[in-house]
């Protein structure tokens, strides 16, 4: 393992063939939910990603059972209570996105369970998602009570189209891997006990390509998501005033007492 690497507590990172790097979100104690550690991580890891020469494709998973549950609740309510770590938030939620994008290699997500939250951003702004059939992806945004910012308004209608996108991202309605792929939100679908050979295949044949036409080619291609970029600072900035109000705090508290939400229907907008 290189010196570049270290220090991460919840990535860990390994090479399962030639000049390929596999992200493995590793806290599967907790269905690898993302503390403000973990979502830090996830976010600026694809700079040191981008630097690094050694490699030419990147493989990024879940250890255990789940992809990523998301952030946790400790992380979300820390964003309701304090202003500075909302704007935080705002930042790294833009960053996260921003610095996949931009990460010149080539990423393949092997979606091997459940991915929520941050960890649905990574799984499906990665180049090419790939989902185990009975993978449990979801946009839970709404169901907590803020709006469906951190990826979906920069992606999800350009992947699976507006209809689909409005619905899934409205109602919170989780997808397994196997309606994912066909509706287009995912690259591939493969039994669960495959779907990480499925992405080192991936992975392999994009880290023997031709490096330069391949990430020009990714570049060019994101160059539509970039155009999408007002659009998506604001939803991130609205989801993140979200967080200021009443609605999230019925959202979290309804998930830990693992009732329906009761919402206030008295709203001005």
């Amino acid at each position: 393992m290189t010196q570049k690497y270290q220090g991460y507590k919840r990535l860990k990172f390994d090479y399962p063939e030639e000049r390929i790097l596999r992200i493995t979100i590793n806290n599967p104690d907790r269905l690898n939910a993302l503390d403000a550690d973990g979502h830090r991580e996830l976010t600026y890891v694809w700079e040191e990603v981008n630097k690094d020469r050694d490699i030419s494709a990147v493989v990024l998973t879940g250890e255990g059972k789940a992809f990523s549950a998301g952030g946790d609740f400790d992380m979300i309510e820390n964003i309701m209570d304090d202003p500075k770590t909302r704007l935080e938030t705002w930042r790294e939620a833009k960053d996260l996105v921003y610095n996949i994008l931009n990460c010149g290699k080539p990423i393949v997500s092997a979606i091997n369970g459940a991915a929520v939250g941050a960890g649905l951003v990574a799984a499906l702004c990665a180049d090419v998602p790939i989902a185990a059939r009975g993978a449990k992806l979801v946009d839970g945004h709404t169901r907590l009570g803020v709006a469906a910012g951190d990826h979906a308004v920069i992606i999800w209608p350009l992947l699976c189209g507006m209809a689909k996108a409005k619905y899934y991202l409205m109602t919170c309605d989780p997808l397994t891997g196997e309606e994912a792929e066909r509706i287009g939100l995912v690259a591939k679908v493969a039994d669960a006990d495959k779907v990480m050979d499925e992405a080192l295949d991936v992975a392999r044949r994009l880290a023997n390509g031709p490096p330069a036409a391949i990430r020009f080619t990714k570049y060019a291609l994101n160059n539509v998501l970039r155009m999408l970029g007002p659009s998506f600072d604001a939803s991130t900035a609205l989801e993140m005033i979200g967080f200021s109000g009443d609605e999230p705090r019925e959202g979290v508290a309804a998930h830990k007492e693992k009732r329906e939400p009761r919402w206030d229907q008295d709203c001005p907008i």
